[in-house]
């Protein structure tokens, strides 16, 4: 498994930018989908972005879309979330995850997709 350490959370005022960081460990990252997800208090996990490691293709989900980049560099072993924009509704902890060797035609957007994760970072927007 891809050891996972997210960075780069903080307070932000609403329409303004933060880019979240993922340092991964191991040998084993650029063959490793990656993806990010996020929880609001009260509510389940929910997925917000992934990239293929065979392809850097991207999938959003549809309230981040326009607004949020994902990005890796598997040099650095390192995964990216820039977000633009932001709005009280992005308020969560946001969570990296990893799954290795996956080579399936489609988007992984669920939990249970990954089998690695970070320990999280807290995003606040005020409202």
């Amino acid at each position: 498994q891809v050891q996972l350490v997210e960075s780069g959370g903080g307070l932000v005022q609403a329409g303004g930018s933060l880019r979240l960081s993922c340092a991964a460990s191991g040998r084993t990252f650029s063959s490793t989908t990656m993806g990010w997800f996020r929880q609001a208090p009260g509510k389940e996990r929910e997925f917000v972005a992934t990239i293929s490691w065979i392809t850097d293709n991207a999938y959003y989900a549809d309230s981040v879309k326009g607004r949020f980049t994902i990005s890796r560099d598997d040099a650095k072993n390192t995964l990216a979330l820039q977000m633009n924009s932001l709005k009280p509704e992005d308020t969560a902890v946001y969570y990296c995850a990893a799954r290795t060797y996956y080579r399936g035609s489609y988007y992984l957007t669920r939990v249970e997709d990954y089998n690695s994760w970070g320990q999280g970072t807290q995003v606040t927007v005020p409202s």
